[in-house]
């Protein structure tokens, strides 16, 4: 799990705008960018390259 304290420093690499916690909490969102990132062993995987775009009917 993804303490709070980290989750207040992590910025989306791509825009360095802020991230939130998936309703699943198993990735990190960023809104602007409509990217999810990947939380794979308690670790964020932030690599643009590795993101996911998010559905736009989400």
């Amino acid at each position: 799990m993804i303490s709070a304290e980290l989750l207040d420093i992590l910025a989306c690499p791509k825009c360095k705008g802020p991230v939130r916690l998936s309703e699943t909490k198993d990735g990190l969102i960023c809104d602007a960018c409509r990217l999810l990132y990947e939380i794979r062993d308690d670790i964020p995987i932030m690599l643009i390259d590795e993101a996911k775009k998010l559905d736009e009917a989400k």
